[in-house]
């Protein structure tokens, strides 16, 4: 196996940080390996907002509910939905931009803001440094925009914290991977056992690392998901100038 397989494996987050500074260098060429990768019809529709300052990386901890490591690590990358840099290009080519009041608009940048972040991680974590990534940016979705001065037409979907690792994370058991990777076609009849053995996995696994509070999959994800845990999302997408009808 090569070495960025073996990386690449051995994934955990990093919630434990030393305050020495990422080299500029070092920062720009991370940076840049989000920067170059691939986007759909090469539209580029996500951009970067990258954080240093103490003061403004406390906020964004307290504004994500609280997460301490945020203004502990020395630089936070929010990943921004950006149809307000296309919109320009559209007028450009003397067009009007209708991809924002879609689904499929929201779900494209979506999908290459994770595409940007996975390369940001990887590059990080190839260099030595620690990384955990931040969905709880959606918590307050406005004032991060307010925060990050964010047109219409933009907003926050995740964000990244990095930094040099002072206490390094525990890689996590996963859901057996052949609840992941299905052959041919989805494999539905097998799931229930999967997450049966997860369930006891996971819960063995919070036991050995002396979380009394950690829970199996199952309860964890209801926690989540039996709501919407992140009600702002949809409002303040709309008052960004998104739309979901089309």
């Amino acid at each position: 196996m090569n070495p960025t397989l073996e990386l690449m494996h051995q994934h955990r987050s990093v919630r434990s940080y030393l305050d020495t500074p990422i080299a500029p260098e070092l920062l720009d060429a991370i940076l840049d390996a989000a920067w170059k990768g691939p986007s759909s019809i090469n539209g580029q529709q996500v951009s970067l907002v990258v954080v240093e300052d103490a003061e403004r990386r406390q906020k964004i901890a307290d504004l994500a509910g609280g997460q301490p490591w945020i203004a502990q690590a020395p630089v936070f990358v929010t990943l921004v939905a950006d149809f307000y840099k296309t919109r320009l290009g559209v007028e450009n080519a003397g067009h009007e931009q209708v991809i924002h009041h879609s689904v499929e608009g929201f779900a494209v940048a979506a999908v290459d803001a994770g595409i940007a972040l996975g390369n940001l991680m990887t590059a990080a974590r190839s260099a030595g440094l620690g990384v955990v990534p931040i969905g709880g940016i959606r918590r307050n979705p406005q004032a991060m925009v307010e925060l990050l001065g964010l047109p219409e037409l933009t907003f926050p979907l995740v964000g990244v914290a990095m930094g040099h690792i002072r206490d390094d994370g525990a890689i996590k058991p996963r859901l057996p991977r052949e609840s992941f990777v299905h052959r041919e076609r989805y494999d539905a009849a097998a799931l229930p056992a999967s997450i049966a053995a997860y369930d006891q996995t996971l819960a063995r696994h919070w036991q050995q690392q002396g979380r009394e509070d950690g829970l199996d999959w199952s309860a964890n994800t209801a926690q989540y998901y039996q709501r919407v845990y992140f009600s702002d999302t949809a409002p303040v997408a709309r008052r960004q100038g998104f739309g979901f009808d089309l």
